[in-house]
């Protein structure tokens, strides 16, 4: 029975597939989003786009930056994946090598979770980081 138990470096590449899915689903998502919920909801966007200010050297618009980090969220699920898959084939050669590195994404998939339930109420997201965290707690367990 033992043979058949899931090993680390398994896990690693099933939550590496999982964030790159989730970075599939947050840029397309995110990039082809329109205003769907009537003229109320235009106008917000409309005013994030018109309004701008003084951000660090240059002016940007509420919109810049609501749109500037939905694109930086999908990135660091991309940035997540790789690193996932990079890190199972270190954990071929020695499962321990890749725990301080598991427990640091496991605490920020947990505390993304957080962020997402207290300011987007996002479910499917929340999901996926769920799902991640899931498998890095096994890949603690078995590495």
């Amino acid at each position: 029975m033992t043979g058949l138990a899931p090993t680390a470096p398994l896990l690693l590449r099933i939550v590496a597939v999982l964030a790159f899915v989730q970075f599939i689903g947050h840029a397309t998502l995110f990039v082809r989003a329109k205003p769907t919920r009537g003229p109320q909801e235009v106008a917000v966007v409309d005013a994030m786009k018109g309004t701008a200010f003084k951000f660090a050297a240059a002016p940007r618009t509420y919109w810049d930056q609501y749109f500037g980090y939905g694109l930086e969220a999908g990135f660091v699920c991309l940035v997540e994946a790789v690193l996932f898959w990079q890190l199972s084939s270190i954990a071929m050669r020695d499962a321990s090598l890749v725990r301080p590195i598991a427990a640091l994404f496991l605490v920020a998939n947990l505390g993304h979770i957080a962020l997402v339930a207290r300011y987007f109420a996002f479910v499917v997201p929340m999901a996926f980081d769920g799902l991640i965290a899931t498998g890095l707690i096994w890949v603690l367990l078995v590495a």
